[in-house]
């Protein structure tokens, strides 16, 4: 039978939804995994839609269901409709939307509070003791929702390389512990069931972003 992963996304488009090259790769090492993958979304307004030429928001509004819909493909089911007995796995892209969409981690930090759907899938699977899955902006969820847990965001320490290493010191003071990878590494909590990966944290190579997502989704699979 093949595993089937839950695949939450959070909009479309890294400034205000999923980052799409990581929802892509997500998808595409999925299939080559040969698990199936199942995609929802809350079905609710966004913060707010930024202009990606410009960078700045803009007055019109959009919903995380219907953008998210773009990335499936259209197959894409209400997040409030997941149920967790029929799924092995859960997987969270990142993209700025986990941090404005699933969260108010973008304009609250550390005292940020996880949508209460969110919330509720994530304790679900981790009551479950199934894995979970996290890159880029995402492991701040699990941060939040499970204090003393081990992540990795990339590197604690800002640089060209790494400039939102702050997010793992705010991390941190959440009380988990923070785990510096490569952007092609992985880190396991094999007592969580959490795989991370760096992701877009990181400024690398696409090809190096691709890779690293592929263990982290080699990872949840295997131990789905």
């Amino acid at each position: 039978m093949a595993k089937r992963v839950a695949v939450v996304l959070a909009g479309c488009g890294v400034y205000d939804g999923s980052e799409i090259h990581e929802s892509s790769a997500v998808l595409v090492h999925l299939s080559r995994e040969g698990a199936q993958a199942e995609v929802y979304a809350p079905d609710v307004d966004q913060m707010h839609v930024v202009d990606h030429v410009k960078g700045q928001p803009t007055p019109e509004k959009r919903n995380v269901l219907v953008e998210s819909a773009r990335i499936a493909r259209g197959n894409i089911k209400d997040l409030a409709k997941l149920d967790v007995k029929g799924l092995d796995a859960l997987i969270i892209p990142g993209g700025f939307g986990v941090a404005k969409n699933l969260s108010t981690w973008a304009t609250q930090g550390k005292n940020c509070i996880v949508s209460k759907e969110v919330e509720d899938v994530l304790k679900a699977f981790h009551a479950a003791k199934k894995p979970i899955g996290l890159c880029c902006i995402s492991p701040v969820l699990a941060a939040k929702i499970f204090p003393g847990c081990e992540l990795t965001v990339g590197h604690d320490t800002e640089c060209e390389t790494w400039p939102y290493a702050k997010t793992a010191e705010t991390m941190k003071e959440l009380g988990c512990k923070h785990v510096n990878k490569h952007v092609t590494e992985i880190h396991v909590d094999v007592k969580n069931k959490l795989v991370t990966t760096s992701a877009f944290m990181c400024n690398a190579p696409i090809h190096e972003i691709y890779d690293g997502i592929g263990k982290m989704v080699r990872e949840v699979v295997r131990l789905a």
